[in-house]
């Protein structure tokens, strides 16, 4: 069953990572399964000054953080609710530690000002690890990067 909007806006607002450094800012579709984001790369994002200060370019390192947002740390939130019964107090409380990246395959570059759609599949959910097939897209479904990431949700601030 898909989650509904006012799910998706919890989900949304208890990821932890804020601006500047938060790159999610819609979730489209998510369910047990599979997760859909969406995040516009502003033109005055902080890091286009140096990465490249004539042709700027989003970093690498950018495109798996926000994939990494949404396919694990978002999903991941979603998950701990719906099949951990996490309460929603609690899963404010949840910070997701990065714990493994594979296969990472840079296919295109994103340019300052365009949207890109990240879709994130399960390949795992256990004791709170979360490993996930995730895809940065261009809204024409262009692939621009792909891998393997997976993270482990840590109760914080209690």
């Amino acid at each position: 069953m898909a989650a509904d909007a006012t799910l998706r806006a919890l989900i949304l607002k208890a990821v932890p990572q804020q601006p500047p450094f938060r790159f999610i800012e819609e979730i489209l579709e998510m369910d047990g399964e599979c997760i859909t984001g969406a995040y516009r790369f502003r033109r005055d994002e902080y890091f286009y000054r140096g990465h490249f200060p004539d042709r700027p370019v989003t970093p690498g390192v950018i495109l798996i953080e926000a994939m990494a947002q949404t396919g694990v740390v978002a999903h991941g939130l979603y998950l701990s609710m719906t099949k951990l019964g996490v309460s929603v107090e609690a899963v404010k409380k949840i910070t997701t530690l990065f714990t493994y990246a594979d296969e990472v395959e840079f296919l295109g570059i994103v340019a300052p000002g365009e949207r890109i759609i990240f879709r994130g599949r399960k390949v795992y959910f256990r004791q709170g690890s979360l490993k996930a097939s995730v895809t940065a897209e261009r809204e024409d479904g262009e692939v621009v990067c792909r891998g393997t990431l997976a993270g482990k949700g840590v109760l914080t601030g209690l």
